[in-house]
């Protein structure tokens, strides 16, 4: 198994002032990723004590819009401090080999999204499935946190069979294409519900797949058993805080052979 830095493809760096000395994070710029995203995704990984800004180095303060984030190195500016979350991310390669999606969840993920939803791609053949994966926003392989920390409650569509654990209810799932899956899996996307449910991507990786900056089509939205808004949230979460914090979490190739 492979293990690599998910700060090598950097191009954007936060650090804590203008020094540089003191490194906070930072990110690959994929499309649609703007300013606001960033300062909105740094109270998900840094706490302060005061209001804060950020100004780019050698340049100008950064104002919280729409516009499209460029590279470059990034320092905070504000009268109190700053600090990195001590929160840990739930990794999901490192873990055994999770279980296998029961067959009522995917069945019931397959007949409500119809094909990959973060790319659009429709399954054009009646019954056939072949590349696409139904996929689970909350691991399997995290049951037990699942359940101490009450994601049940967000579920208003429980399984087919009675037996089976709210985390497999269809609503904590999303039909994905095998490439996407892997992608989501290991947070090199996600999908972020507070900002139009657009399509983030942390990994150069993603390109070729005309992933980032897409947003969710309005009619999965518009399914009331689609999953939660909390969820999709959490899995953002989780996204950046693998992606952005520190040096970023490693990268753990289950497919490398060395």
């Amino acid at each position: 198994m492979g293990i690599y830095s998910r700060s090598e493809d950097r191009d954007a760096h936060i650090y804590a002032s203008e020094t540089l000395e003191t490194l906070l994070g930072g990110l690959w710029i994929a499309k649609g990723i703007t300013s606001a995203n960033l300062y909105s995704m740094m109270d998900i990984f840094c706490s302060f004590s005061k209001t804060f800004e950020l100004q780019l180095h050698g340049g100008s303060l950064i104002k919280r819009d729409d516009s499209q984030l460029q590279p470059g190195c990034y320092f905070v500016v504000t009268d109190g401090y700053v600090t990195v979350t001590d929160e840990v991310p739930l990794l999901r390669a490192i873990l055994p080999k999770s279980p296998k999606p029961i067959k009522p969840f995917r069945n019931a993920i397959r007949q409500r999204d119809q094909g990959c939803v973060l790319s659009g791609r429709r399954a054009l053949m009646k019954g056939s499935w072949t590349g696409f994966d139904a996929a689970h926003i909350f691991p399997l392989a995290y049951e037990g946190y699942w359940n101490d920390c009450g994601f049940s409650d967000l579920i208003t569509a429980p399984p087919a069979t009675k037996s089976d654990s709210a985390i497999n209810s269809p609503q904590n799932g999303i039909l994905l294409s095998a490439s996407e899956h892997h992608f989501f899996a290991a947070y090199d996307v996600s999908i972020n519900p507070d900002d139009n449910y657009k399509v983030v991507c942390f990994s150069p990786n993603t390109v070729p797949y005309g992933l980032a900056g897409r947003h969710l089509e309005r009619k999965f939205l518009d399914d009331p058993l689609r999953p939660p808004d909390e969820l999709l949230r959490w899995h953002f979460r989780q996204a950046v805080l693998v992606n952005m914090k520190g040096d970023g979490e490693p990268f753990f190739d289950i497919f490398s052979e060395s």
